[in-house]
Parts: C-alpha cells; structure tokens; sequence
C-alpha cells in the first residue's frame, strides 16, 4: 500500500493521523472499522443504543432517503457517537434523490447516455455531488459501470449508461470527473461485472460469462481506465467470473468457484495485481441472496474481509455478524495482518478527505444553509435539459406523429405497471401523463374505467372506431426487488388491455422506464423510450409527441431486442 499514491495522495501529517490512529485501536474497533451499517430509520436512536449495547463503532453508515434536515441530523448523531470521522455513503445513481426526498432526480444513467453528450454526464456526476455533500454524505455508491448486454436482466436495465462499452467508458469517467471535483467519493459497481447474466444477483449468485479475453476488453478495459484516472473505491458484488477464476487458479474445481465478494483471485490477483487498484474495495449488501447462498454466513462474514474485501457492507443481524467477524480472527479465517491493512485502507481514504480534521472542528456535518444547493434552479434546469435531449423517438413507421387533438381527439390510455419498484417507489406517473394529455386539448379515457363495464374484447370493429381515435401505452414496469423479469404481464381475461387494435386503430407505445418493451409489443409501429418516470420526462414527453419539441435521443441499447420484427 503506497499511500502517497493515487488514489490518496496523503501528506505526511495524514499519513501520520492514519498510523497512529491504527495504533491506539483496540481489536473490537478496528472490526467496527470493516462494517457499513444501513440507517433504515427516520430516527437513529435505537440505532445508536443497540450500537452502545453491542460496544460496535461502524467505521461507515449508509443512509436509505429521508428529509433533508432529518439526514444531516441523523449523521450528526451517528458521528457524535462514533469514535472516528465516518464514511457516510448514499446511492446517488440516478440524482439526489437517493440520499433526501427534496433531492434533485436527475435521471438514469441510462437517460444521460441517451442525450449523447459526455457533458450531461459530468453535470449529473457534479449535482448528484454537490447535493449529496449538503446533507453530509462523503461517499456515493456509483456510478454504475455495467453493461447492458442482457436484456432480460431486471436489475441493470436503465441503472446502466449502455450496453456499448465504449459508451459506459466515456460517460462513467464524465461522471466520476464531477464527483471529483467537488470532493466526492465514488464507488465504481458492480465488481466484476453485471449485465451478462439474466439473473439478479439479489435473488441469486449470477454469473459474468465472459472469456478471458472478452473481459478483458470490454468490462476490464473499463475498469483499468477508470483506475488509472484515480478511482477511489470499488465494490465487490456477488458476481462469479468463472472463465478468469479457472485461469488464475489452474485445476480450480467449480464448487470452489466464488463471487466477487468472497473471490481471492478476483479481489487481489485480478484487481489489485493486474489492474493495479490501490484504493478500497466494499463489498456489495451481504444482506443479498447473492452473497447468502455462496458460502455458511458464520464463514463467510469473515472470510469476505480475508478475501480482499476492506469494508463489508450491512449486517443481517448486527450481534451475529459483528460476532461472526471476531470469531473468524480468533479462528484465523481472518488475520490480524489482514484485519490491519483493511482497516488501514478505511483510514487512508477518510484521510484523503480530510475526515479526521473535519472531525476535530465539527464540521464533518455541514449546516442547514448548505442545503439551499438541493434542488436550485441549476440543479433542475440541467435535468430537464437531460430529459429533453434523452427521450428517444424509437419507431414511426406509421408516421402518426405529431398528434394533434384536433386530427385525433378520442384518445384511450392504457397505463401499465406505474406501482413503484425497487429502486424507485414512485407511483401514479400514468395520471400526471393523463393529466397533461387533457391539458394538451386531448379526450382521454383510462382504460381501466371502462374495463368492468365495456366488453372492449368482443365489440365490433366499427364500433371500436368510433370510440376512439387514438390508443396509446404508458409503461412503467419495474422490479421489485423480487421479481425476475421486468417484461410486460397483460393479465385478464384475452389480456383485454393488450395492443389488440393497432391495425385499427393508430396505436403510440411510451416507456418511461424500460427501454426493451418492443419484445412484447413489436408490432407497435410507433414507440418512444424515456428512461426516467420524474417530471421533467413527463412534461418534455408530451412536448415531444406534440410536435412542440423535436427528438433527439439516441438508443443506447438496442431497443428491438434483437428482433427484426420490431424494426417494422
């Protein structure tokens, strides 16, 4: 470890604040050092008072999204209790929304790639940064370095820049830029490499497919760039790269085949010895199926930390786990020389910010003046630019558009999904949509109004007609966090609701979340995709479909699936 390197570049008065506090630990502090704990609560308190039960000092906390003012008062009580300066983490992947309900959503990754300008990227990096400094958090558990290859995957999907490698290389490292500069810590994910499998390692141990050789060029190429730019954290998920596991460990047999989080060879000989990472490396939530199902808990609580990993990320029970980890160093699954140069890493990195001095003047914590910065007009005009430019007009082989309430007034909604998901619980998108279709001078009817009451299924043709003039589709579909699919289920009796009359009637298909929805309704002629269901999607949406505005996304997947059928 060269601490005088990137990506620390310690002084010597840091260098000396890290051995010397190292030093004075006593063991129990130093494996508190190893834990990220997740703050679930509005209210910290019992959180603390289980801690102060326990005698565990978390060397980090990550916070799930509240008020503003209850965040950075909730970091304010955690760092009053701990010891040491804290790393405070958030998942700022699509906007500061992830860290305070008032926080700029700027939009998915993949809605950034989709405006095809690298400087988009380095404003979502800088406000998703400075929104997230305001409220006290250090750490940002992004940006998102996967790739989208597999459609079918539920949980890369949008999360992802692209399923184009050089496309996630140029707009990861904008992104990174703007967190940098402002002082933010970054996180690139998910180690080795997500986006192969169809499976969602929250459900199950996944698998990276690739040769050694394709990896090496596509997610290896991204990660080495990234590394030599100064990353300063990585995360480790429950992701197996079999192809480079056989290749580092010759004879190696496939039940000794681990993830990342538990991997040796993946963490240190791949990471560290060849790619010549540096900096710290986080597991993935070990809360996850994913890391559940790949080793016994009592095993590998430990055995995470001995296999590369500095920090381990939540507990599933914080008495066992923090137990766990005590007895596999009393059992040697986990070294002291080990424990030492984790936690070493921890400290060098809270150095690197100057933690420990912020920590001595408290002012780990800003004040409430600080969080003028959320949400300001800068922050949200550079999201709706983002909208404007992303929304991706994929097909109009039928020409329908602009529609015009004047040409086709009747206009039947049908709304699918639009109930929130894993990670994003926002719900009711489709009536904001329906809303600003009326305003727009339209006659709208929700499909689900009429569902009980017209046999919409057995009326004639004719009569279809002359209801309506216009039928269009807005989707929402998301995961849950359990699902495993985020395909289109039409349900009922004939699947009613699906685009049964697009020979009939002119049909307009708009996914504001998925963007592979052609696979269940290839035959729509006309399709939009807009990556983000916020506001600022919403309202450049109906401005696209009117004609107001013009389309000027690009796809940065391919939206037909692969499917010629699609394209027609």
């Amino acid at each position: 470890m060269n601490f005088r390197e990137k990506p620390y570049f310690l002084g010597d008065e840091q260098i000396k604040w890290v051995e010397e506090t190292l030093a004075q630990m006593t063991v129990r502090e130093k494996v508190g050092q190893l834990f990220c704990i997740n703050i679930m609560e509005e209210d910290v308190t019992g959180l603390i008072n289980q801690l102060k039960k326990l005698d565990f000092v978390p060397g980090s906390f990550m916070t799930r999204s509240f008020k503003a003012t209850t965040v950075q008062d909730n970091f304010k009580a955690l760092q009053d209790y701990c010891k040491y300066p804290l790393l405070l983490a958030a998942n700022l992947e699509r906007g500061a929304d992830g860290v305070c309900d008032e926080g700029t959503l700027f939009g998915t990754q993949m809605q950034v790639a989709a405006t095809d300008d690298v400087e988009m990227s380095y404003q979502f990096g800088r406000v998703c940064g400075l929104e997230g400094l305001a409220v006290g958090a250090n750490w940002n558990f992004g940006p998102i370095l996967d790739i989208d290859y597999e459609f079918h995957n539920p949980i890369t999907n949008t999360r992802v820049f692209s399923s184009e490698p050089d496309t996630v290389l140029e707009m990861t490292k904008a992104y990174v830029r703007g967190m940098a500069e402002i002082g933010m810590i970054s996180c690139l994910k998910h180690w080795p490499g997500d986006g192969r499998d169809e499976r969602d390692q929250h459900m199950v141990t996944s698998v990276n497919d690739c040769t050694v050789s394709e990896w090496d060029s596509t997610y290896g190429r991204i990660y080495k760039e990234l590394i030599d730019m100064g990353a300063e954290t990585v995360m480790s998920a429950h992701i197996m790269l079999p192809e480079y596991s056989r290749a580092m460990v010759p004879g190696i047999k496939d039940e000794d085949i681990l993830p990342g989080s538990l991997s040796y060879e993946l963490n240190n000989t791949l990471l560290r010895d060849k790619l010549g990472f540096n900096g710290l490396v986080v597991s993935d939530a070990t809360t996850m199926n994913g890391f559940m199902q790949a080793m016994e808990r009592k095993k590998a609580v430990p055995t995470c930390i001995a296999n590369g990993v500095d920090m381990f990320l939540f507990a599933l029970h914080m008495d066992e786990d923090f137990n766990f980890m005590l007895k596999g160093l009393e059992d040697g699954i986990l070294t002291e020389e080990r424990l030492d140069e984790a936690v070493t890493r921890i400290l060098a990195l809270k150095a690197s910010k100057d933690l420990h001095r912020k920590y001595e003047n408290g002012t780990m914590i800003p004040d409430r003046k600080a969080l003028e910065v959320i949400g300001c007009e800068e922050h949200t005009g550079y999201a709706k630019a983002c909208a404007d430019q992303a929304i991706t007009l994929v097909k109009d082989t039928q020409n329908l558009l602009p529609i015009d309430p004047k040409k086709t007034p009747k206009v039947l909604l049908h709304i699918l999904g639009d109930v929130g998901g894993y990670h994003d619980f926002t719900r009711d998108h489709g009536l904001v949509f329906e809303d600003l279709l009326t305003k727009s001078g339209f006659e709208v009817t929700l499909f689900r109004d009429i569902a009980d009451t017209f046999n919409y299924i057995e009326t004639s043709i004719e009569s279809i007609k002359a209801y309506y003039d216009l039928v269009i589709y807005f989707s929402n579909i998301k995961t849950s966090g359990s699902d495993t699919v985020a395909r289109i289920s039409w349900g009922g009796p004939g699947a009613q609701n699906a685009p049964r009359y697009l020979q009939e009637i002119p049909t307009l298909f708009i996914s504001v979340d998925n963007p592979y929805h052609l696979m269940d309704v290839p035959h729509v002629k006309t399709y939009i995709n807009g990556y983000t269901a916020n506001a600022f999607v919403l309202e450049s949406m109906i401005e696209k479909i009117t004609g107001t505005s013009p389309f000027t996304g690009v796809n940065p997947i391919d939206p037909f699936c692969g499917r010629w059928e699609a394209r027609l």
